[in-house]
């Protein structure tokens, strides 16, 4: 493990999340893994954050909603392609996405929440705000594109507590 800032790979980071990143929540012993393509880092409040969007609908939203912390887990190199499409098309509620995809974790350095073995890039994060999307203020033309089922996302923000490099 090397640790790194948290801004020092955020040009890789944000080209891999276009790809898929795992988002993995733990709450009590339930533990979970979903796909994301969306996110954003940055610096509020004083703090690295990273910002990640849930929909209601996903099983993930039942444990982050209980949880106060989240890891994310980015492979910058080619690989997990798989493993990225199963967890970002099938629910947590009907399959066990670790051994579905032999995905693998490790501790997290500062969390409760392990990281995905594989990656290469991984923030832990402590939740400091949520959000619940208002459709009355999102722009027509994204709302119509983006939730023609009016499934709207939760926005969490969770301060950088620790970002690393893994082999």
């Amino acid at each position: 493990m090397q640790k790194v800032a948290y801004d020092e790979y955020i040009k890789e980071a944000t080209e891999s999340l276009t790809k898929g990143a795992f988002l993995t929540v733990k709450s009590a012993d339930d533990l979970n893994t979903m796909t994301i393509g969306w996110g954003s880092i940055g610096y509020i409040w004083g703090k690295p954050i990273l910002m990640v969007m849930v929909r209601k609908s996903r099983y993930t939203f039942q444990l982050i909603e209980k949880a106060d912390e989240f890891t994310v887990s980015i492979p910058l190199n080619e690989g997990m392609e798989e493993e990225l499409k199963f967890c970002g098309t099938k629910s947590g509620r009907d399959y066990d996405k670790f051994s579905e995809c032999n995905l693998n974790t490790l501790a997290g350095q500062k969390v409760d929440t392990p990281v995905i073995s594989g990656c290469n890039l991984h923030y832990e994060c402590e939740i400091k705000f949520k959000q619940v999307m208002d459709a009355a203020k999102l722009d027509f033309d994204y709302d119509e594109e983006w939730y023609p089922k009016k499934d709207y996302h939760t926005f969490y923000f969770g301060e950088i507590v620790s970002c690393y490099l893994t082999e």
